[in-house]
């Protein structure tokens, strides 16, 4: 499983429809589940960004459908990060 960032920010529909914010998240959980993956931090944030979600899935193309089928909505931007655990960068650099 690789890890992923996302950095979401409401766009102006998104602010509009707060109130419905709660079961976006929702919806958001369910299809990083239904994709085999599992969210492992969910924030809402104040600064530049309205909200952060830390995720496990399977692969980029995955990770890059979520944040596109989130975006369709028209509620939210984001942007993604991949990352990589300690472990995982301590390997990576044992490699240079």
């Amino acid at each position: 499983m690789a890890y992923y960032v996302y950095l979401i920010s409401w766009t102006a529909e998104g602010i509009r429809n707060v109130k419905q914010a709660p079961q976006r998240s929702d919806a958001f959980h369910k299809a990083v589940e239904a994709a085999g993956g599992r969210v492992l931090l969910d924030l809402h944030t104040m600064g530049a960004y309205d909200a952060v979600a830390a995720v496990e899935l399977p692969n980029d193309e995955i990770a890059n459908q979520i944040a596109i089928r989130v975006g369709m909505q028209g509620f939210v931007r984001t942007t993604t990060l991949k990352g990589w655990s300690a472990t995982e960068f301590s390997q990576l650099v044992a490699k240079i």
